[in-house]
């Protein structure tokens, strides 16, 4: 057997592209000012002074949370906000939306998937990635985390700290309490996120820091302070585990159908889609879920490609409804359909899906059918018209008459339950906008006696009311200014000599304005 000489052996392989052993495993990602930088927008937007978002807590509104100027200036999550602003006059707030910000950081947390297929929502303002495996892709752990808060900013715009460990629950105590540090053992009580008794118990005692805690035996501490606390304990120190639920997308709905010879026909087209809509149709079965936009791609040949589109307003997963629609689809194209040499693959995708259970026919009949009937001509409407066309009412989230309901595609918007009290019936016609009357009342705040509406006189017989409405001083621009102010209205249903029933208003109270105006609203049938 040959050897070679020492002199000429190739040198050692190096693999600098191998993960480390010892890397951290977790790397954990904290936005503290995430609402704020959501709901002002970019930094070229926002106010130069301290921002806080409010929301209502029983009958006092408090700071549900702030930026960094505000948290400066002595400002936190919590506090009134009559003190808020007697300790910060020029501080600028806008309502809390909760569901926002949840949003926001499921967007955040889809594009991380980017460095690790493992990412889990810490709501409601940070994110745990497990990146076993995955730092070396990227240059390092720390290369990694860079990245990420990089992309964090210009995906949201949102300030991030990061902090590693090798397991979760230390990831995020590090991230939150840590000061840059990595030392879990130093971490100061808080980071247990234990309620406040339990805190000032374990103060009182002389105990200060995680390590404190850790020295002292675990029996004693669950019997005085319950088993919660150790357990929190043992998971921050990696004693036990703290298992994560990563955010997992779904597989996408797909079907394919690629062809040894093109084909050129619009039947067979069409056929084709048939049966990718049945393949798709057993994909959405076991997720219980129907599809609510349909996209067929056409591959020809030569390359090109051609996309046909069809939305609907409930879900679907039945072909024939949907066939029918693409039908529509082709025949509403202003340019026809050309094959050229033929279409090589017919691609069908699902991007927009909704839930869709078994349901339940009335013996009956009726309800449930006439609901998918309507939803059938708005869906035919809608591909022939477009969705712009097709509109429905939609209610609004305010009491004042003429805001309560706007025009919404009704392709894309599902019909809404209309919440209006009984005991304040609003009349079928409303007038846009409400027209001045001249009126004459018994008493400062009473109902009219006597109006005149287009050069007629109408003699009040019965009166109800008022509903007073008040101005929705909450949506000032400028914030929740206290001395913001508006005009009251009081409404009165009014019958006349003749029968005839009228919605009207006297616009402002006599404390508010000199001479208040009355209106005409709307007509009852």
């Amino acid at each position: 057997m040959k050897t070679m000489p020492v002199s000429t052996l190739p040198p050692p392989l190096s693999a600098p592209h191998l993960p480390d052993p010892s890397a951290p495993s977790w790397l954990a990602l904290w936005f503290p000012w995430a609402p704020c930088e959501r709901a002002w927008g970019p930094p070229a937007t926002r106010p130069e002074g301290p921002c806080a978002l409010v929301a209502r807590v029983g009958q006092a509104l408090r700071l549900a949370a702030v930026d960094a100027r505000a948290q400066q200036a002595g400002l936190q999550a919590g506090l009134t906000l009559a003190d808020a602003r007697a300790r910060c006059p020029d501080l600028a707030t806008r309502r809390h939306d909760p569901g926002a910000d949840a949003r926001l950081l499921d967007r955040v947390a889809a594009g991380m998937r980017r460095f690790t297929p493992r990412v889990a929502v810490d709501a409601p303002d940070g994110l745990l990635l497990d990146i076993t495996g995955c730092a070396h892709l990227f240059g390092g752990a720390q290369a990694l985390a860079a990245l990420a808060m990089e992309q964090a900013a210009a995906q949201a715009g949102l300030t991030a700290r990061h902090a590693f460990a090798p397991h979760a629950a230390g990831a995020r105590a590090l991230v939150r309490h840590g000061r840059g540090g990595s030392d879990l053992r130093a971490l100061p009580l808080a980071a247990l996120e234990a309620d406040e008794d339990t805190l000032s118990a374990l103060r009182r005692a002389g105990l200060r820091r995680i390590g404190d805690l850790a020295a002292r035996p675990m029996a004693g501490l669950a019997a005085r302070f319950g088993e919660g606390l150790v357990t929190s304990l043992r998971a921050l120190l990696g004693e036990v585990a703290s298992p994560q639920r990563p955010r997992l997308d779904d597989a996408p709905i797909r079907a394919v159908a690629r062809f040894a010879e093109p084909i050129a026909r619009t039947a067979d087209v069409l056929e084709v889609i048939e049966e990718l809509l049945g393949q798709a149709a057993r994909q959405m079965a076991p997720r219980q879920i129907g599809g609510r936009r349909f996209i067929v791609t056409l591959e020809r040949s030569d390359h090109a490609r051609r996309d046909l589109t069809v939305d609907t307003s409930l879900p679907l997963r039945e072909a024939a409804p949907v066939m029918r629609l693409m039908r529509e689809r082709i025949d509403s194209l202003a340019d026809p359909l050309d094959p050229g040499f033929g279409f090589d693959a017919v691609v069908l995708r699902v991007p927009r899906t909704g839930p869709l259970l078994a349901r339940q026919t009335a013996l009956e009949g009726g309800g449930q059918e006439e609901e998918d009937t309507l939803a059938a001509l708005i869906d035919r409407l809608s591909t022939r018209l477009g969705p712009e066309s097709v509109l429905r009412l939609h209610p609004r989230d305010t009491h004042v008459p003429e805001r309560a309901q706007a025009l919404r595609p009704a392709l894309h918007h599902a019909p809404t339950p209309w919440a209006q009290p009984a005991r304040n019936p609003r009349p079928l016609s409303l007038l846009d906008p409400p027209q001045p009357i001249t009126a004459i009342a018994g008493v400062p705040d009473g109902p009219p006696q006597r109006f005149i509406w287009r050069g007629t006189a109408h003699e009040v017989r019965r009166a109800e009311g008022p509903e007073r409405i008040a101005a929705e001083w909450w949506r000032d621009p400028l914030g929740h200014l206290p001395d913001y102010r508006g005009l009251t209205r009081d409404y009165y249903r009014v019958e006349d000599a003749v029968g005839q029933r009228f919605w009207v208003f006297r616009h402002g109270l006599f404390d508010e304005e000199p001479h208040p105006r009355w209106y005409l609203h709307g007509l009852f049938a």
